[in-house]
């Protein structure tokens, strides 16, 4: 058999001839086995589900091949058509394309699915524990195929993760439209993700996974950043030092990775507690935790050392959450700041592993005995809270990382309601700290990818974005100067930091001005050259407008519309027609199946004048189209920067909320 070329095996697509048996590659994280749900007759339809991809003459082959991995691991994964060659982000210029905007995607499918950056690359999941990219390995093949296959007058669409075809369209239309796990409401509690998932029809996308977006921890580490500098902010008081403070949390997966890392940048002691061996590693040998400790007692001893010495230092402790929690309290061991980012979206598949089990063991109950490790569950959930409890008691300032940690805690009746049992007792940090600080003025986690795959590139946008910052800091209003300095400082420092994983990315917080600004200078060094290859842009789903979450994204929205989920839906149709190159409407990600939608893009930008008129008219709906709705529900940060907005465009009209008299109210119902 000849070898194939990279170029040659991607518009190859479905191979020839059938590959050899795939060998099950221990050398890497798998995902765990998901739980057995489908019935003998679904089970069928799943199997004549992923045969389709196939010519019949593989069938017999594949069908007995295709049902060990169903029952082995609960899903159809295809290991054997697991490409051969080398996953990660190449430069552009490297993949078979008939149009610059289709190779873009494929060097972003590929970052999202390089081992460096996913956390289950072989089940092709990039983060939390179940955000896919694809479902199957046929549907990744096909669809590279028709990337390298398009041109400036189709667009692909794809039904999660599947590619159903390149559909004739225009140059002004978006070039991929992606939805994933978007159900018919009724169908989308947990359990059903699980059936249709095991059948091959839908998926979870998470945020950026399945829109290609994700770009390894860093995506979330400068949010997550702001989040904890400000949490400090908040708690101590004014002039006192975040030296030697400790931030306590868990999970060093995918976004939860971020968090030493963030940690460090702020300046505190970070203790963030993982079960995963291979997930704690994979941080410390990237650089993004400073100290790996197996043990409880010489943990206690190093964070003690650390408090006294008012080091700045981050410690993965190869254990369970709940063990940190209880055992800190009984050593008396001080926690200013306390959260937790296990995947909690997913509690009942690998997303948060009961105290007192083993990994091995809890990956077993999840597999064979599922009602098991669900109680096993909520009892640690109560642990997990009551231990919290007592250390807010002492002064811990504790806040949700909207990742549904309060809401299974709640669920599991754990001690996480407010005295009259209507909401929780501790705000989520939308509430607190992004919600009013960042996305009411339009602030949030704007992204760029440079295609050339070149650090030098990096740098030149890192300096151009840093002065633009610069520029627009003079004529700040002082209700964003704080947000100014941290995302100049953040740029500033972002070299240093090693921020890095896959491709050659970048992300800061800007709004609508800011990002459209540091966009133009990016399409101008393109055109000039200083720029050796185009830029992709995007964000964070976790934005101003992309995303209608009431337990995250729109947790601080408070006129009753937090449940809806209108402005992720314009905010991806909206963009598909100002000029993305790719949108994307999930439902789930973050906080889980059934309780958010979120949209997102991508757009290239090549240099060019058509470049400059989609970027204008893209990122200004992008940003806007939250602050209206924000504006809309009374949010008091979000109606001053619309009034802003409003003055410096004369074309752009919003229907302005009227104040009502809280006395009225109270009178017509006394």
């Amino acid at each position: 058999m000849n070898v194939l070329t990279f170029k040659e095996a991607i518009a190859l697509g479905i191979p020839k001839e059938l590959p050899e048996a795939p060998i099950y590659d221990t050398t890497v994280s798998h995902a765990p086995k998901r739980k057995a749900i489908l019935t003998l007759a679904e089970e069928k339809l799943a199997i004549r589900n992923a045969l389709r991809y196939f010519p019949k003459a593989w069938h017999p082959t594949l069908a007995k091949e295709f049902l060990e991995e169903l029952r082995s691991y609960g899903r159809i994964y295809m290991y054997r058509f697991r490409p051969k060659y080398t996953m990660y982000a190449r430069p552009i210029e490297e993949y078979p394309a008939q149009c610059q905007q289709a190779a873009a995607i494929m060097l972003m499918i590929q970052n999202n699915l390089d081992p460096a950056v996913a956390q289950h690359p072989q089940e092709l999941i990039t983060y939390g524990g179940n955000g896919a990219v694809f479902q199957n390995w046929a549907q990744y093949l096909l669809t590279m195929q028709y990337l390298s296959q398009m041109t400036e007058e189709q667009t692909l669409h794809m039904y999660s993760g599947h590619p159903m075809g390149l559909f004739p369209s225009s140059p002004k239309a978006p070039r991929v439209v992606v939805t994933n796990g978007m159900m018919i409401p009724n169908y989308s509690k947990p359990d059903d993700w699980e059936r249709f998932n095991a059948l091959g029809v839908t998926q979870y996308g998470q945020m950026t996974a399945g829109s290609y977006m994700y770009i390894g921890p860093q995506g979330i580490v400068h949010g997550t950043t702001i989040t904890v500098m400000n949490a400090f902010r908040k708690h101590l008081p004014a002039g006192e030092s975040i030296q030697g403070k400790v931030f306590l949390t868990s999970g060093l997966g995918g976004m939860s990775g971020a968090q030493p890392k963030a940690g460090n940048i702020a300046g505190c002691i970070t203790v963030c507690a993982e079960v995963n061996p291979a997930a704690a590693r994979k941080r410390h040998e990237q650089g993004w935790v400073d100290e790996l400790i197996e043990d409880m007692p010489g943990l206690i001893q190093r964070v003690k050392e650390a408090i006294a010495q008012k080091e700045c230092l981050s410690i993965a402790y190869l254990g369970n959450i709940v063990d940190v929690w209880e055992q800190f309290y009984e050593a008396e061991v001080p926690i200013t700041v306390g959260s937790d980012q296990t995947s909690l979206h997913n509690p009942w598949s690998g997303g948060y592993y009961p105290v007192d089990v083993s990994f091995e063991q809890a990956n077993d109950y999840i597999a064979n005995q599922p009602e098991l490790f669900k109680q096993k569950v909520q009892e640690s959930l109560v642990r997990h809270a009551a231990a919290i409890n007592k250390h807010v008691s002492r002064g811990t300032y504790f806040f949700d990382y909207g990742n549904a940690f309060l809401l299974e805690c709640s669920r599991a009746n754990a001690g996480v309601m407010n005295a009259d049992g209507t909401g929780f007792r501790y705000p989520s940090y939308v509430q607190d700290i992004l919600g009013p600080m960042c996305f009411d003025y339009g602030f949030g986690p704007f992204r760029w990818v440079c295609t050339s795959g070149k650090e030098s590139d990096l740098q030149i946008t890192d300096n151009l974005a840093q002065q633009v910052l610069e520029e627009l800091k003079k004529e700040a209003s002082a209700e964003i100067s704080q947000q100014m300095d941290d995302n100049i400082k953040w740029i500033k420092d972002a070299k240093q930091n090693k921020l890095v994983v896959g491709s050659q990315a970048r992300i800061l917080y800007a709004d609508a001005l800011g990002r459209t600004k540091i966009a133009l200078a990016f399409n101008d060094a393109v055109r000039d050259g200083r720029l050796s290859a185009p830029v992709v842009l995007g964000r964070d789903h976790h934005d101003v407008s992309g995303t209608d979450s009431p337990y995250r994204e729109t947790s601080n929205i408070y006129d009753g519309s937090r449940f809806t989920a209108d402005m992720a839906i314009h905010n991806v149709i909206g963009d598909s027609f100002r000029g993305a190159t790719w949108v994307s409407i999930h439902n789930g990600g973050g906080v889980g199946w059934g309780e958010v939608i979120n949209g997102g893009f991508g757009m290239l930008l090549e240099g060019t004048a058509e470049s400059e008129q989609k970027l204008r008219e893209m990122l200004f709906f992008d940003v806007n189209n939250g602050i209206a709705r924000r504006a809309w529900a009374r949010n008091k940060e979000a109606q001053s920067a619309l009034e802003t907005e409003l003055a410096r465009t004369p074309n752009f009209k919003v229907t302005a909320a009227q104040a009502v008299d809280d006395q009225l109210i109270q009178d017509l119902f006394a």
